[in-house]
This record gives structure tokens, C-alpha cells and sequence, in this order.
């Protein structure tokens, strides 16, 4: 190869992100298609969840400010809503034969298992921000590895090893990694932020859920010692 011909080439080849993808091997095109779809998926489930965590943080900080203060929460929708009717219609379930400890743990449980549901359904998500985190720069890695095979190709038919050969290949394989960790890192500060808050969230609920588990538990026994004298 004439070495007036290789910068030339170098000079031609267009460095831009765009004409890094358009000018990548197939293969390594595929592998970035899959990290900008990863990418836009994270980024969907972190706006989402930052959006209802954070309702459900003032939630749970309402929830426990009431029932410390011995008031009954009175939400109609969220979190709250779906604990205290539980609670109450574990409350109304009268059972004669129960003692006052084991009216608790019916009625706390109830609100217990209603409090997992909704903790449920905002760990929707979560694992695929695991999964991205984890995978993302292995899959970025492959397509840097196949790019810079090629670009061994390249050098064995041009029989040139001469920089301007190599570089846009391995330009455009680089690139891919990179795509990979732009995926991989906000993916895996996003999962374990949202399992903190998620923690602290449940954590919270069930603090409340003991005292007013312990508040029902007791109003039930005077309302039959109440009928009882009557």
C-alpha cells in the first residue's frame, strides 16, 4: 500500500458518533443498536421509578407522622389507602375465640401482605437495571473484541501497519465499549439507589403498621368488652 494513501484514508474517515455507527462492521452496529435500546429502556424505568418513590416516600412519612400521633390515616388512592383497608377489614373479622395478641398479628398481617403487594409492584423494573448493569459492558466488550478483529483483517489484507489502517476500526470498536458504560453505570447507580429507597420506604410502613396493628388490636377488645356489659 502506498503510505501517501494511508493518511489520506485516515483523513477520510468520518470520527463523528454517527459516522462511527454507520461506517462499524454489521455486527458491531447490532451491538450498538442493542446498548442505545438498553439505554432508553434504563432510562424509562429510572424516570418512572424516581416519580413514584418519590410519592411513596411522602407517603410513608404521612403514614407514620398519623399513626404516632394516634390518627387514622385517611388516603383514598397509594400506599397508605390499600394498608389501612386492609387493616380494617382484617378489624372487622370478628373471631370471638382470639386473644388480643393474636387479633394483632391477624391484623397486622393482613396489612403486612398489603404492603408487599404495592413494594412488589415498584420493584417492577429493578432487575432489568440489574441486568443492565451487569451485562451492558460485557456486550460493549464483544463488539469492541469482533472490531478490532477486523481490524487484524484489515492489516493482514492491506499487508499495512501503518496506524491509518487501524484506526477507525478500532476507533469504531472503542466506541462501542464506551456505549456499554455510558448503559452500565447510570443502570447500576439507579438499582441500587431505588433498592435503598424501596428499604427504607418498607421499613417505615411496617414501624407504622406495629402501632397501629396495636391500637386496632386493643380498640376491638373494648368494643366486645363494650357489648358484653350491654
Amino acid at each position: 500500500m502506498d503510505p501517501t494513501t494511508a493518511p489520506a484514508a485516515a483523513a477520510g474517515h468520518d470520527f463523528s458518533f454517527l459516522g462511527l455507527f454507520l461506517q462499524a462492521d454489521p455486527i458491531v452496529k447490532g451491538v450498538m443498536i442493542l446498548l442505545v435500546l438498553a439505554s432508553l429502556v434504563s432510562w424509562t424505568i429510572i424516570i418512572e421509578k424516581l416519580v413514584r418513590l418519590a410519592g411513596a416516600r411522602r407517603q410513608a412519612k404521612a403514614f407514620g407522622r398519623l399513626v404516632a400521633t394516634g390518627g387514622m390515616p385517611e388516603a383514598r388512592s397509594g400506599i397508605s389507602a390499600r394498608v389501612v383497608a386492609a387493616a380494617q377489614e382484617a378489624w372487622r373479622d370478628q373471631d370471638p375465640s382470639e386473644t388480643r395478641a393474636e387479633r394483632r398479628e391477624r391484623i397486622e398481617r393482613a396489612m403486612r401482605a398489603a404492603l408487599t403487594l404495592d413494594i412488589k409492584r415498584l420493584q417492577v423494573g429493578l432487575p432489568f437495571l440489574a441486568s443492565s448493569g451487569s451485562a451492558a459492558p460485557f456486550i460493549g466488550l464483544f463488539g469492541t473484541v469482533w472490531g478490532i478483529m477486523n481490524s487484524f483483517s484489515s492489516i493482514a489484507k492491506s499487508q499495512d501497519t501503518s496506524l491509518a489502517v487501524v484506526a477507525p476500526g478500532i476507533a469504531e470498536a472503542l466506541f462501542a465499549t464506551a456505549i456499554g458504560l455510558v448503559v452500565a453505570i447510570p443502570a447500576v447507580l439507579a438499582y441500587n439507589k431505588f433498592s435503598s429507597d424501596l428499604a427504607k420506604v418498607q421499613s417505615a410502613f411496617v414501624a407504622g403498621i406495629g402501632t397501629l396493628g396495636n391500637r386496632l388490636a386493643r380498640d376491638r377488645s373494648h368494643h366486645a368488652r363494650s357489648a358484653a356489659a350491654e
